[in-house]
């Protein structure tokens, strides 16, 4: 009976295991984060809170989002050796999945604020990944 207990066990927690590991590829409806970095050619703090505006009159509450925030660079850094200081604003938006992503990138709103914003881009980097939620 003791055996049978442990390979259930066994069984249900690499059935979890792999499941995790599937969200992480997108597979089974994984949220899709999507981080962008942007260095701004004007990068004073007016200029950098004029974008944070922006970001926040254009890009958020898009349907599909589980997240969004958007800040800029901090100028206290825990651990200087190893923090990216390339860029000015961090946007920061976590999608219900790769389609919900899709959708927001070809919304008008988001066309509007790149439209209106790319003249001030000196770098963008985007950074999307799926994400497993601890304790999910």
């Amino acid at each position: 009976m003791k055996i049978v207990l442990t390979v259930s066990a066994l069984c249900f927690v690499g059935i979890a295991v792999l499941g995790a590991i599937a969200s992480t590829r997108g597979e089974h409806g994984a949220k899709l984060a999507h981080m962008v970095f942007f260095k701004l050619k004007d990068r004073s703090e007016e200029s950098r809170d004029k974008f944070v505006a922006s970001c926040l009159k254009y890009l958020s509450n898009h349907e599909g989002t589980a997240y969004f925030s958007v800040g800029t660079l901090t100028d206290e850094t825990i651990e200087p050796a190893v923090n990216d200081r390339d860029y000015d604003v961090a946007l920061h938006a976590v999608f219900e999945s790769k389609e919900a992503e899709g959708k927001y990138l070809k919304n008008p709103r988001h066309l509007k604020f790149v439209d209106e914003n790319k003249a001030n881009f000196a770098k963008v980097r985007v950074f999307d990944s799926y994400i497993v939620e601890a304790g999910k």
